[in-house]
């Protein structure tokens, strides 16, 4: 999915949501239009996600269908849509480095991160070698500055967060991301035993979803990292996606609940993990 078309529907959805207020509500757009002093079009436009209301329209559009209580979440849901899409190049145009550095107060300030990884092991988790040939392959991809060896440094730098504070974290990785060989073979022997030892922390629940469980529930979504009940971050391929608006966060929790329900944890996730290592030979 483009940076585009998903912005495009999330316009769509609050449009959607706008009309449902005013369908209940009994008005018309026409009359919806004239109690605010709008063009009919207006209406129509911000109901199917053309135009984006702002703040003031929403306000508006509420208080006439009468539902004033219903505005915040509403504008909430608008900041969300404005400023939830980075894309990766406009990120990381500077480099890597500040692309790693940018999120170290978000890091500091979390106290339970829950994490989900279906593409590659979680960057806290993550070895030196391991980061290096993920962000080379960043490089290679995306053309961006080769600035690899200093943001590897502030990634292992952030690291230091497993060890001290009072900081929680759930990770769950699918079992395929322990057999993706990022780097070589080698590379991925190295991250594989880190994964063993990280995992022991007391600070850390890892959890691994084995090959061919049934997913009835839980099923594989994009990554994301869950930070507190404040934010989500989603990796996509075209872009970083933040989400701060409260139902949809509560959606993400809903969705790692029912992963984590899934996964095995402890001795069953350290023989996937010894499997894994044995498959390299």
């Amino acid at each position: 999915m483009s940076a585009s078309s998903s912005v495009q529907q999330a316009k769509q959805a609050l449009g959607q949501r706008l009309r449902d207020i005013r369908r209940d509500s009994g008005l018309s757009a026409r009359a919806v239009a004239e109690a605010a002093g709008w063009h009919e079009s207006k209406c129509s436009k911000i109901q199917s996600g053309r135009v984006m209301p702002s703040e003031a329209d929403i306000r508006v559009w509420t208080a006439i269908c009468g539902v004033p209580d219903q505005a915040a979440d509403l504008i909430a849901t608008a900041r969300n849509i404005e400023g939830m899409y980075v894309e990766w190049r406009r990120l990381e145009r500077a480099g890597l480095k500040r692309a790693q550095e940018s999120v170290r107060p978000l890091f500091e300030r979390t106290r339970r991160f829950r994490m989900y990884q279906s593409w590659v092991i979680p960057g806290l988790l993550q070895t030196a070698a391991y980061t290096r040939a993920v962000l080379h392959t960043i490089v290679s991809l995306r053309n961006t500055p080769d600035d690899v060896d200093e943001a590897v440094a502030v990634r292992m730098e952030r690291q230091n967060v497993l060890h001290t504070g009072d900081h929680r974290f759930a990770v769950l990785v699918e079992e395929w991301v322990l057999r993706t060989v990022i780097g070589t073979p080698d590379v991925l022997l190295g991250q594989l035993g880190h994964l063993i030892g990280i995992g022991s922390l007391p600070s850390v629940s890892l959890g691994v979803i084995p090959l061919g469980t049934t997913r009835g529930a839980g099923w594989p979504v994009e990554s994301f990292t869950m930070y507190d009940d404040a934010q989500v971050n989603v990796e996509l391929v075209s872009a970083h996606l933040t989400i701060t608006q409260p139902a949809e966060i509560a959606e993400y929790g809903q969705t790692f609940s029912e992963l984590a329900s899934i996964a095995v944890y402890g001795a069953e996730a350290r023989s996937l993990i010894t499997q894994a290592i044995d498959a390299l030979g």
